[in-house]
Protein backbone atom coordinates (compact mmCIF):
# COMPACT_ATOMS: atom_id res chain seq x y z
CA UNK A 1 0.00 0.00 0.00
CA UNK A 2 2.48 2.50 0.83
CA UNK A 3 4.47 1.65 -2.39
CA UNK A 4 0.92 2.18 -4.26
CA UNK A 5 0.99 5.75 -2.48
CA UNK A 6 3.98 6.67 -3.44
CA UNK A 7 3.84 5.76 -6.58
CA UNK A 8 1.02 7.95 -7.43
CA UNK A 9 2.34 11.02 -5.08
CA UNK A 10 5.31 10.95 -7.77
CA UNK A 11 6.11 13.76 -9.61
CA UNK A 12 7.68 12.05 -12.54
CA UNK A 13 4.06 10.34 -13.06
CA UNK A 14 2.42 14.07 -14.13
CA UNK A 15 5.98 14.89 -15.61
CA UNK A 16 4.49 11.97 -18.21
CA UNK A 17 1.16 12.69 -18.05
CA UNK A 18 2.35 16.44 -19.14
CA UNK A 19 4.55 15.12 -22.01
CA UNK A 20 1.90 12.81 -23.07
CA UNK A 21 -0.37 15.88 -23.50
CA UNK A 22 2.50 17.88 -25.53
CA UNK A 23 3.95 19.85 -22.36
CA UNK A 24 7.57 19.51 -22.01
CA UNK A 25 9.94 21.26 -19.65
CA UNK A 26 12.48 23.31 -21.30
CA UNK A 27 15.46 23.63 -18.88
CA UNK A 28 18.13 26.29 -18.55
CA UNK A 29 16.45 28.85 -20.35
CA UNK A 30 16.79 32.46 -20.59
CA UNK A 31 14.48 34.06 -17.56
CA UNK A 32 12.49 36.19 -19.31
CA UNK A 33 11.22 32.79 -21.86
CA UNK A 34 8.71 30.73 -20.97
CA UNK A 35 10.62 27.48 -19.22
CA UNK A 36 7.94 25.38 -20.92
CA UNK A 37 6.71 24.39 -24.64
CA UNK A 38 3.79 23.15 -25.80
CA UNK A 39 3.16 21.03 -28.69
CA UNK A 40 -0.52 20.56 -28.77
CA UNK A 41 -2.04 23.61 -28.41
CA UNK A 42 -5.73 22.83 -28.52
CA UNK A 43 -5.27 20.49 -25.30
CA UNK A 44 -3.30 23.14 -23.61
CA UNK A 45 -6.58 25.56 -24.29
CA UNK A 46 -8.78 23.18 -23.36
CA UNK A 47 -6.81 22.30 -19.61
CA UNK A 48 -6.30 25.89 -18.51
CA UNK A 49 -10.17 26.83 -19.33
CA UNK A 50 -11.09 23.25 -17.53
CA UNK A 51 -8.28 24.95 -14.30
CA UNK A 52 -10.31 28.24 -14.48
CA UNK A 53 -13.78 26.66 -13.30
CA UNK A 54 -11.89 25.97 -10.34
CA UNK A 55 -11.09 29.78 -9.72
CA UNK A 56 -12.28 32.98 -7.58
CA UNK A 57 -13.68 34.36 -11.26
CA UNK A 58 -15.57 31.56 -12.25
CA UNK A 59 -17.58 31.16 -8.46
CA UNK A 60 -18.17 34.72 -8.53
CA UNK A 61 -19.75 35.71 -12.21
CA UNK A 62 -20.53 32.16 -13.45
CA UNK A 63 -21.90 29.62 -10.60
CA UNK A 64 -24.55 32.63 -9.47
CA UNK A 65 -25.90 32.29 -13.01
CA UNK A 66 -27.65 29.45 -12.30
CA UNK A 67 -29.42 31.26 -9.54
CA UNK A 68 -30.09 34.12 -11.97
CA UNK A 69 -30.80 32.28 -14.75
CA UNK A 70 -32.30 28.31 -13.83
CA UNK A 71 -33.27 27.95 -10.12
CA UNK A 72 -32.30 29.43 -6.61
CA UNK A 73 -32.85 26.30 -5.22
CA UNK A 74 -30.19 24.63 -7.60
CA UNK A 75 -27.50 27.43 -6.66
CA UNK A 76 -28.21 27.16 -2.75
CA UNK A 77 -27.45 23.32 -2.87
CA UNK A 78 -24.27 24.03 -4.61
CA UNK A 79 -23.61 26.56 -2.57
CA UNK A 80 -23.37 24.85 0.41
CA UNK A 81 -21.77 21.81 -0.79
CA UNK A 82 -19.37 23.95 -2.57
CA UNK A 83 -18.49 25.54 0.70
CA UNK A 84 -18.19 22.25 2.90
CA UNK A 85 -16.02 20.36 0.77
CA UNK A 86 -13.63 23.62 -0.03
CA UNK A 87 -13.16 24.05 3.82
CA UNK A 88 -12.87 20.10 4.45
CA UNK A 89 -10.01 19.99 1.97
CA UNK A 90 -8.80 23.40 2.55
CA UNK A 91 -8.31 22.25 6.24
CA UNK A 92 -6.56 19.10 5.44
CA UNK A 93 -3.68 20.24 2.84
CA UNK A 94 -2.82 22.21 5.74
CA UNK A 95 -2.71 19.43 8.41
CA UNK A 96 -1.51 16.81 6.33
CA UNK A 97 1.13 19.09 4.81
CA UNK A 98 2.44 16.80 1.71
CA UNK A 99 3.70 18.96 -1.10
CA UNK A 100 2.83 19.66 -4.48
CA UNK A 101 5.13 17.95 -7.37
CA UNK A 102 8.31 18.87 -8.18
CA UNK A 103 9.51 21.27 -10.85
CA UNK A 104 11.94 19.59 -12.48
CA UNK A 105 10.79 17.43 -13.48
CA UNK A 106 7.28 18.99 -13.68
CA UNK A 107 5.87 21.93 -15.51
CA UNK A 108 4.25 24.47 -13.52
CA UNK A 109 1.99 26.51 -14.98
CA UNK A 110 0.14 28.30 -11.83
CA UNK A 111 2.33 30.11 -9.49
CA UNK A 112 0.07 31.85 -7.25
CA UNK A 113 -0.48 28.87 -5.04
CA UNK A 114 2.56 26.73 -5.52
CA UNK A 115 3.17 27.86 -1.48
CA UNK A 116 0.15 26.35 -0.48
CA UNK A 117 0.51 22.55 0.22
CA UNK A 118 -1.28 19.60 -2.27
CA UNK A 119 -3.31 16.82 -0.85
CA UNK A 120 -6.18 17.14 -1.81
CA UNK A 121 -6.94 18.73 -4.84
CA UNK A 122 -9.63 21.14 -4.08
CA UNK A 123 -10.10 21.68 -7.88
CA UNK A 124 -11.11 18.21 -7.96
CA UNK A 125 -13.20 18.41 -4.54
CA UNK A 126 -15.10 21.13 -6.15
CA UNK A 127 -16.00 20.06 -9.51
CA UNK A 128 -16.84 16.86 -8.02
CA UNK A 129 -19.34 18.10 -5.88
CA UNK A 130 -20.84 20.99 -7.61
CA UNK A 131 -21.40 18.86 -11.08
CA UNK A 132 -23.31 15.54 -8.83
CA UNK A 133 -25.05 18.08 -6.23
CA UNK A 134 -26.35 19.95 -9.36
CA UNK A 135 -27.25 16.06 -10.80
CA UNK A 136 -28.97 14.68 -8.07
CA UNK A 137 -30.85 18.09 -6.96
CA UNK A 138 -32.24 19.11 -10.38
CA UNK A 139 -34.61 15.99 -11.05
CA UNK A 140 -36.87 17.55 -8.74
CA UNK A 141 -36.51 21.03 -9.90
CA UNK A 142 -36.22 20.89 -13.78
CA UNK A 143 -36.78 18.18 -16.52
CA UNK A 144 -34.03 16.98 -18.17
CA UNK A 145 -32.50 13.67 -19.39
CA UNK A 146 -30.52 12.08 -16.41
CA UNK A 147 -28.14 9.79 -18.96
CA UNK A 148 -27.45 13.46 -20.60
CA UNK A 149 -26.78 15.19 -16.93
CA UNK A 150 -24.88 12.12 -15.87
CA UNK A 151 -22.42 12.24 -18.80
CA UNK A 152 -22.00 16.15 -18.57
CA UNK A 153 -21.19 15.52 -14.71
CA UNK A 154 -18.41 13.18 -15.45
CA UNK A 155 -16.55 14.90 -18.44
CA UNK A 156 -16.89 18.12 -16.33
CA UNK A 157 -15.49 16.88 -13.38
CA UNK A 158 -12.76 14.88 -15.12
CA UNK A 159 -11.70 17.36 -17.43
CA UNK A 160 -10.96 19.75 -14.29
CA UNK A 161 -9.09 16.78 -12.01
CA UNK A 162 -7.08 15.97 -15.60
CA UNK A 163 -6.41 19.81 -15.77
CA UNK A 164 -5.14 19.60 -12.11
CA UNK A 165 -2.22 17.37 -13.61
CA UNK A 166 -1.51 19.16 -16.60
CA UNK A 167 -0.83 22.40 -15.20
CA UNK A 168 1.54 20.95 -12.51
CA UNK A 169 -0.38 21.59 -9.53
CA UNK A 170 -1.46 17.99 -7.95
CA UNK A 171 0.05 14.93 -8.15
CA UNK A 172 -2.15 11.48 -9.17
CA UNK A 173 -2.95 11.04 -5.57
CA UNK A 174 -3.73 14.56 -4.72
CA UNK A 175 -6.51 14.55 -7.24
CA UNK A 176 -7.88 10.62 -6.76
CA UNK A 177 -7.92 11.75 -2.92
CA UNK A 178 -10.03 15.17 -3.49
CA UNK A 179 -12.80 12.87 -5.77
CA UNK A 180 -12.97 10.51 -3.32
CA UNK A 181 -13.40 12.98 -0.15
CA UNK A 182 -16.37 14.98 -1.87
CA UNK A 183 -18.00 11.34 -3.03
CA UNK A 184 -17.94 10.27 0.84
CA UNK A 185 -19.13 14.06 2.18
CA UNK A 186 -21.69 13.75 -0.47
CA UNK A 187 -23.00 10.50 0.76
CA UNK A 188 -22.58 11.29 4.20
CA UNK A 189 -24.54 14.73 4.37
CA UNK A 190 -27.46 13.31 0.79
CA UNK A 191 -29.88 12.28 3.72
CA UNK A 192 -29.95 15.51 5.49
CA UNK A 193 -30.53 17.82 2.35
CA UNK A 194 -33.87 18.32 3.06
CA UNK A 195 -33.78 19.16 6.23
CA UNK A 196 -30.85 21.46 6.18
CA UNK A 197 -32.82 23.43 3.71
CA UNK A 198 -35.46 23.73 6.16
CA UNK A 199 -33.72 24.71 8.58
CA UNK A 200 -31.52 27.44 6.22
CA UNK A 201 -34.38 29.28 5.24
CA UNK A 202 -37.21 29.16 8.05
CA UNK A 203 -34.69 28.85 11.38
CA UNK A 204 -34.59 32.25 13.41
CA UNK A 205 -31.26 31.18 13.91
CA UNK A 206 -30.25 30.27 11.40
CA UNK A 207 -28.61 34.19 9.81
CA UNK A 208 -26.48 34.14 13.27
CA UNK A 209 -25.20 30.49 12.74
CA UNK A 210 -24.40 31.22 9.25
CA UNK A 211 -22.45 34.68 10.21
CA UNK A 212 -20.68 33.60 13.28
CA UNK A 213 -19.79 29.65 12.64
CA UNK A 214 -17.94 30.50 9.40
CA UNK A 215 -16.49 34.21 11.02
CA UNK A 216 -15.06 31.81 13.91
CA UNK A 217 -13.95 28.95 10.99
CA UNK A 218 -11.79 31.55 9.41
CA UNK A 219 -9.72 32.83 12.86
CA UNK A 220 -9.07 29.17 14.26
CA UNK A 221 -8.01 28.25 10.70
CA UNK A 222 -5.01 26.36 11.16
CA UNK A 223 -1.41 28.42 11.26
CA UNK A 224 1.50 27.77 9.13
CA UNK A 225 4.85 28.36 9.60
CA UNK A 226 4.84 30.45 6.74
CA UNK A 227 2.09 32.36 4.49
CA UNK A 228 -0.13 30.58 2.08
CA UNK A 229 -2.99 31.78 0.40
CA UNK A 230 -4.99 28.75 1.54
CA UNK A 231 -6.21 30.67 4.94
CA UNK A 232 -7.74 33.54 2.66
CA UNK A 233 -8.94 31.64 0.24
CA UNK A 234 -11.28 29.69 2.56
CA UNK A 235 -12.46 32.62 4.36
CA UNK A 236 -13.55 34.17 0.56
CA UNK A 237 -15.42 30.38 0.72
CA UNK A 238 -16.88 30.45 3.80
CA UNK A 239 -17.89 34.46 3.54
CA UNK A 240 -19.67 34.01 0.38
CA UNK A 241 -21.25 30.82 1.32
CA UNK A 242 -22.26 32.93 4.80
CA UNK A 243 -23.51 35.90 2.73
CA UNK A 244 -25.80 33.61 0.27
CA UNK A 245 -26.98 32.20 3.11
CA UNK A 246 -28.68 34.91 4.39
CA UNK A 247 -29.82 36.50 1.31
CA UNK A 248 -31.35 33.59 0.73
CA UNK A 249 -33.20 33.10 4.07
CA UNK A 250 -34.26 36.87 3.75
CA UNK A 251 -35.85 35.89 0.32
CA UNK A 252 -38.24 33.35 1.96
CA UNK A 253 -38.98 35.99 4.84
CA UNK A 254 -39.82 38.48 2.64
CA UNK A 255 -42.08 35.78 0.95
CA UNK A 256 -40.12 36.19 -2.37
CA UNK A 257 -37.91 33.06 -3.55
CA UNK A 258 -37.62 33.93 -7.30
CA UNK A 259 -38.31 29.92 -7.77
CA UNK A 260 -39.92 28.59 -10.49
CA UNK A 261 -43.59 28.62 -10.49
CA UNK A 262 -46.10 25.88 -11.61
CA UNK A 263 -45.67 21.83 -10.97
CA UNK A 264 -42.18 20.97 -10.01
CA UNK A 265 -40.66 19.51 -11.75
CA UNK A 266 -40.98 22.45 -14.53
CA UNK A 267 -39.07 22.47 -18.65
CA UNK A 268 -36.15 23.78 -19.35
CA UNK A 269 -36.93 26.85 -21.03
CA UNK A 270 -36.81 27.28 -24.55
CA UNK A 271 -33.62 28.19 -26.22
CA UNK A 272 -34.82 31.31 -27.76
CA UNK A 273 -33.55 34.62 -28.58
CA UNK A 274 -35.22 36.11 -26.08
CA UNK A 275 -34.50 34.07 -23.70
CA UNK A 276 -31.17 33.74 -24.70
CA UNK A 277 -30.95 38.13 -24.62
CA UNK A 278 -32.99 38.01 -20.93
CA UNK A 279 -29.98 35.59 -19.92
CA UNK A 280 -27.13 37.43 -21.14
CA UNK A 281 -28.40 40.26 -19.75
CA UNK A 282 -28.86 39.09 -16.22
CA UNK A 283 -25.28 37.83 -16.53
CA UNK A 284 -23.82 40.96 -17.17
CA UNK A 285 -25.86 42.96 -14.44
CA UNK A 286 -25.55 40.56 -11.86
CA UNK A 287 -21.93 40.67 -12.90
CA UNK A 288 -21.50 44.10 -12.61
CA UNK A 289 -23.57 44.23 -9.50
CA UNK A 290 -20.94 41.45 -7.61
CA UNK A 291 -17.96 42.55 -8.96
CA UNK A 292 -18.20 46.05 -7.93
CA UNK A 293 -19.79 45.30 -4.59
CA UNK A 294 -16.29 43.16 -4.06
CA UNK A 295 -14.17 46.53 -5.06
CA UNK A 296 -16.30 48.65 -2.92
CA UNK A 297 -16.23 46.67 -0.09
CA UNK A 298 -12.42 45.22 -0.33
CA UNK A 299 -11.57 48.84 -0.66
CA UNK A 300 -13.96 50.08 2.32
CA UNK A 301 -13.24 47.13 4.48
CA UNK A 302 -8.72 47.38 4.26
CA UNK A 303 -9.30 51.10 4.39
CA UNK A 304 -11.23 51.06 8.28
CA UNK A 305 -9.06 47.99 9.65
CA UNK A 306 -5.51 50.27 8.58
CA UNK A 307 -7.05 52.81 10.71
CA UNK A 308 -8.06 50.57 13.21
CA UNK A 309 -4.77 48.94 13.80
CA UNK A 310 -2.94 51.90 12.50
CA UNK A 311 -1.26 50.92 9.80
CA UNK A 312 0.74 52.75 6.74
CA UNK A 313 -1.72 53.03 3.55
CA UNK A 314 0.86 52.07 1.86
CA UNK A 315 1.69 48.88 3.87
CA UNK A 316 1.12 46.12 1.44
CA UNK A 317 2.24 43.23 3.29
CA UNK A 318 0.12 44.04 6.51
CA UNK A 319 -2.90 42.19 4.28
CA UNK A 320 -1.67 39.02 4.67
CA UNK A 321 -1.72 39.45 8.52
CA UNK A 322 -4.78 37.29 10.44
CA UNK A 323 -6.26 40.43 11.72
CA UNK A 324 -6.66 42.16 8.87
CA UNK A 325 -7.19 39.15 5.76
CA UNK A 326 -10.10 37.76 7.76
CA UNK A 327 -12.08 40.34 8.50
CA UNK A 328 -11.46 42.44 5.42
CA UNK A 329 -12.33 38.95 3.11
CA UNK A 330 -15.18 38.02 5.68
CA UNK A 331 -16.70 41.47 5.10
CA UNK A 332 -16.18 41.78 0.99
CA UNK A 333 -17.61 38.62 0.22
CA UNK A 334 -20.43 38.36 2.76
CA UNK A 335 -21.49 41.78 0.86
CA UNK A 336 -21.17 39.82 -2.57
CA UNK A 337 -22.69 37.07 -1.11
CA UNK A 338 -25.83 38.82 0.15
CA UNK A 339 -26.11 41.36 -2.83
CA UNK A 340 -25.67 37.88 -5.33
CA UNK A 341 -28.57 36.06 -3.20
CA UNK A 342 -30.89 38.86 -2.40
CA UNK A 343 -30.92 42.23 -4.14
CA UNK A 344 -29.49 41.06 -8.00
CA UNK A 345 -32.63 39.51 -8.53
CA UNK A 346 -34.63 42.52 -7.55
CA UNK A 347 -32.58 44.81 -9.85
CA UNK A 348 -33.83 42.41 -12.38
CA UNK A 349 -37.75 43.19 -11.51
CA UNK A 350 -36.89 46.86 -11.77
CA UNK A 351 -35.31 46.39 -15.13
CA UNK A 352 -37.66 44.03 -16.11
CA UNK A 353 -35.10 41.05 -16.72
CA UNK A 354 -37.53 38.72 -15.13
CA UNK A 355 -40.09 37.04 -17.24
Amino acid sequence: MREALAYLHDSELVAGFQRRCGLFLVEGCIITKPGYEVKNRLLHILFLLSAGLGHEVFYITCLPCIHWNLDPFLCRRLVNMWTLVMYIGQVMKDVLKLPRPCSPPVVKLEMRVDAEYGLPSTHAMAATAISFTLLLSAPSRIQFQFELGLLMAVTLSTMVCLSRLYTGMHSVLDVICGVLISALVMVLTYPYWESFDQFQLTSSVSPMAALALPFFLCYTYPELEHYSTTRGDTTTILAAGAGCSVGYWLNEQLGETFEPRGVLPVPLPALTAHTLALGIARFLVGVVAVVGTRQVMKAVSLRLLYWWYDIPKDDQSARTRKEIEVPSKFATYTSVGLVHSLLVSRVFLLLGLLC
